[in-house]
């Protein structure tokens, strides 16, 4: 699912909603969470799961096609833990 089928999809749902309202709040949330992270906060949604940063150190890394050594410099990762709701729905206990 993409950002506009999950627009179109909670406008469909919530009719009393205008469409460009439905896509400021959906937007809002995703920058909420974009926000957090870039300031290394840790964003929970119970029931589906957590996203956090994690810090990859620097380290000397291998150029595949010339097999020449590199230097990669220290890196935040985006991580995201699912929640026990999801977790189980997934695997079809819920």
């Amino acid at each position: 699912m993409i950002r506009s089928e999950l627009i179109q999809k909670i406008a469909d749902e919530n009719p009393h909603l205008y469409q460009r309202d439905v896509e400021r709040i959906v937007n809002t949330v995703f920058e909420e969470v974009t926000d957090a992270m870039a300031r290394g906060d840790r964003v929970e949604l119970r029931g589906f799961g957590a996203f956090s940063v994690k810090k990859r150190d620097a380290r000397v890394g291998r150029n595949p096609r010339t097999g020449e050594t590199v230097q990669v410099e220290e890196k935040s990762v985006p991580f995201f833990k699912t929640g026990k709701l999801l977790r189980d729905r997934l695997n079809g206990k819920a």
